[in-house]
């Protein structure tokens, strides 16, 4: 076992990095964007734009004033899906054979997802 997952056990998930997806659930409900980082030891993930959160910097040096920074917190997988590239909606996703390799595919439209 590997020091990453630390005893944890990691499942596959169907959304990656740079995926377009919606948030289904939640104070964000209705947001859509990339996501810049999944986190596959705690099911999350980060959506550039939803769930912004402040930080309190404190001055890096002498002199200079602090700030307050706002980055996007992670969110549970779960209150995600992916965008459908054709429909522009939400949808699941399943996985197929095409051509000889395992693709991800849209359920609603059944068009090869990125």
């Amino acid at each position: 076992m590997s020091k990453a997952t630390r005893g944890k056990q990691t499942a596959k998930f169907k959304i990656k990095k740079g995926d377009q997806v919606m948030v289904v659930s939640g104070k964000d409900k209705g947001k859509t964007g990339p996501v810049l980082r999944v986190i596959p030891e705690d099911a999350m993930v980060v959506v550039d734009g939803v769930a912004i959160v402040r930080r309190h910097l404190k001055n890096p040096v002498r002199g200079q004033v602090g700030r307050i920074a706002e980055r996007p917190r992670a969110i549970h997988i779960s209150n995600v899906m992916l965008m459908d590239p054709e429909q522009k909606k939400p949808t699941r996703v399943k996985r197929e054979m095409r051509d000889g390799k395992k693709v991800r595919v849209a359920v609603k439209s059944s068009s090869k997802l990125g």
